[in-house]
């Protein structure tokens, strides 16, 4: 049986709706989700939020639909990125470390480039409450898929209004005629429970985006799985590159061949 899961819950000050989100979300078969801190540093210079205890939420989680085991809840932080220093000095080491994962949401098609060549996240958002201010390309697109990066769509605005659901559609089937279905994510965005979906109606709602029955499939499940093993990683690679070891080279006089090693000890 596969492993669904959204990656993309709507932080909230409101707990009980929030906890009524969580539940719902397990209701719906989903065995992991995300509480998402959205951040735009042009507005107020917005500060990094610290991620709430989920354990103030719930005494006890609630048991995914059709599993025996409990939803598991982590953590994301989303930067909305107009202009290049917002992202960089946004995310100070000691403050993203505390999210299990990192996304950027570009506003520009430079910072689209460089969310996919040099920034350093598990995700990357594009627009679906407005037409998609510049087109994909496919060498920044394929430099994201070759460094593990996978790009995200929602859902959730889909619902609320049906001009945000004609960009939602438009845009991301123009990312699937680039991307060819390799590295999507399909999430909700939601903020209130009855904007949450099933897992099959979510796979189902792939196929008008272009996608593959099985990319469709795995949007919400094995790709959703690559985000987190993404995310772990990032968080650890700089140690295991300050680990590794250069391998000894071996030496000259070892290479020689035993018997003309035993022709120059005679002479």
């Amino acid at each position: 049986m596969s492993v669904f899961m959204d990656l993309n819950i709507i932080s909230s000050n409101d707990k009980n709706r929030l906890k009524s989100i969580i539940e719902t979300a397990a209701h719906l078969g989903y065995s992991t989700v995300a509480i998402n801190y959205v951040v735009e540093p042009q507005q107020k210079k917005q500060e990094i939020p610290k991620p709430q205890s989920v354990s103030d939420i719930f005494d006890k989680f609630p048991i995914v639909q059709g599993k025996s085991s409990p939803i598991k809840v982590l953590n994301r932080l989303t930067i909305i990125a107009s202009d290049a220093s917002h992202f960089v000095s946004c995310i100070p080491t000691n403050e993203y470390k505390s999210f299990d994962l990192v996304a950027v949401y570009p506003k520009t098609e430079k910072l689209f480039h460089a969310a996919c060549m040099t920034f350093d996240v598990d995700i990357i958002c594009i627009a679906v409450a407005e037409k998609q201010p510049f087109h994909f390309k496919r060498a920044p697109v394929n430099g994201a898929i070759d460094r593990g990066v996978f790009f995200e769509t929602c859902y959730a605005a889909a619902i609320r209004d049906t001009t945000m659901r004609r960009y939602t559609i438009a845009n991301a089937i123009s990312l699937m005629e680039v991307c060819k279905g390799k590295n999507i994510i399909v999430s909700s965005g939601a903020e209130r429970p009855l904007e949450l979906r099933g897992p099959y109606d979510i796979a189902n709602l792939g196929l008008v985006f272009s996608l593959s029955e099985g990319d469709a499939k795995g949007a919400v499940s094995t790709n959703c799985r690559s985000v987190l093993l993404h995310g772990e990683t990032r968080a650890t690679a700089s140690g295991v590159v300050y680990t590794m070891k250069k391998p000894k080279t071996p030496q000259k006089q070892e290479e020689s061949p035993v018997s003309k090693k035993a022709k120059t000890e005679l002479a």
